[in-house]
């Protein structure tokens, strides 16, 4: 049976995204980024429709390694922060986890010594970013330190753009390359084999250079159809990226409100004229943003039908006004396609005043995920 709310996924757009991203890059590997649960679509699922397309795939953390081994035995690259206390079961877990600080690499080479388990780590440098990561300045000291472990080898180092994708002037994105480049030669100097890395989708679009200077890329809001930048967009549209993601919801009730009804909670909306409304099962807790009250649409029948009232934990009330016959259980989508109308996540975000990574990430992660 149909859940009641679900999220559709398009396994048609998700390779297609995957493959036409493929195609601008010249370097070998790449690396799908399905942290956050795949952006709010679902690990699990991205992971089993990609399957061997990608070379590795990069998740944040030791729960979300953990999620990925249910599904595949791929190269994993780790990005986020993993406790020492953690670091024995991501190597068990065969994860390639990101070390900045030295106490880190001495719980690797421990776990490497004593317990004969392979240990496979990158170094990420903070290149004017101000995050995690070793500052350019700090390199020469790390390598010292790194070389006191002489079994222990990076396999690359990266670093993460921090202003590209909605800016023409690439100033920042120049020096930051530029601090890369010092803090990588000095690493390449100690083990030529090590790899480099620097560009996600927005790199790839507006900056990305190929080996010998990067040996890998990072695709992630862009798998999902989804652009960095308005600007990027338009710049690719080429591309052809297909949303991957479509948010279904049914009227849990339909029915006609008198004249001067209020609405929701807080009193916010009163109608103005008997009002025909429907109640859709979905709210702040399913990740529709209370932002929307009042604001957001949602398709029915193909139509759009304007949210009136505040989003409630569970529930919201849309005006039927255009759809007049709707009727209750009838399928109603707060993101994607209907008919010939969309709901994207670009014009969610503009009128929340955030982007489009939020509004899918933010997606509830027990909604029933179907692959369509």
């Amino acid at each position: 049976m149909t859940p009641l709310s679900y999220i559709e996924l398009s396994r048609e757009a998700l390779l297609h995204n995957f493959r036409s991203l493929k195609a601008t890059v010249s370097q070998g590997w790449i690396t799908s980024v399905v942290k956050a649960n795949a952006y709010g679509h679902g690990l699990e699922e991205i992971v089993s429709i990609l399957g061997t397309e990608p070379d590795s795939f990069q998740v944040d953390d030791l729960d979300e390694l953990r999620q990925l081994r249910k599904v595949s035995d791929a190269w994993a690259l780790v990005y986020g922060y993993v406790r020492l206390a953690d670091l024995e079961e991501a190597c068990r877990l065969r994860g390639e986890v990101v070390v900045f600080d030295i106490a880190q690499i001495a719980e690797l080479n421990r776990i490497r010594s004593e317990l004969d388990l392979p240990v496979d780590f990158s170094i990420k440098i903070d290149a004017l970013l101000g995050r995690q990561g070793i500052l350019p300045d700090q390199v020469d000291d790390f390598i010292e330190n790194l070389a006191r472990y002489p079994d222990l080898e990076p396999a690359s180092a990266y670093a993460h753009y921090a202003n590209i994708e909605d800016t023409t002037d690439l100033t920042h994105a120049e020096a930051q390359e530029e601090a890369f480049e010092l803090a990588y030669a000095k690493l390449e100097a100690r083990w030529p084999h090590m790899g480099r890395h620097i560009s996600a989708t927005s790199g790839v679009m507006a900056r990305e250079k190929g080996p010998p200077y990067n040996s890998m890329v990072r695709l992630g809001i862009g798998l999902y159809g989804l652009y960095p930048s308005a600007p990027l967009a338009r710049s690719h549209a080429n591309l052809g990226l297909q949303p991957v993601m479509r948010w279904v919801s049914h009227l849990a009730q339909v029915k006609t409100l008198p004249a001067g009804h209020p609405v929701g909670y807080g009193l916010t909306y009163r109608t103005t004229k008997p009002t025909r409304i429907g109640i859709v099962p979905q709210g702040y807790s399913d990740g529709y943003d209370r932002g929307l009250s009042s604001v957001g649409d949602v398709l029915v029948h193909g139509r759009r039908c304007p949210v009136i009232g505040r989003i409630a934990m569970n529930m919201f009330a849309v005006d039927l006004s255009s759809a007049p016959e709707a009727r209750a259980e009838e399928e109603v989508v707060l993101l994607g396609s209907q008919g010939e109308d969309r709901i994207t996540a670009e014009e969610i975000a503009a009128k929340l005043g955030t982007i489009n990574y939020e509004v899918v990430a933010r997606v509830s992660p027990l909604l029933p995920r179907i692959v369509v």
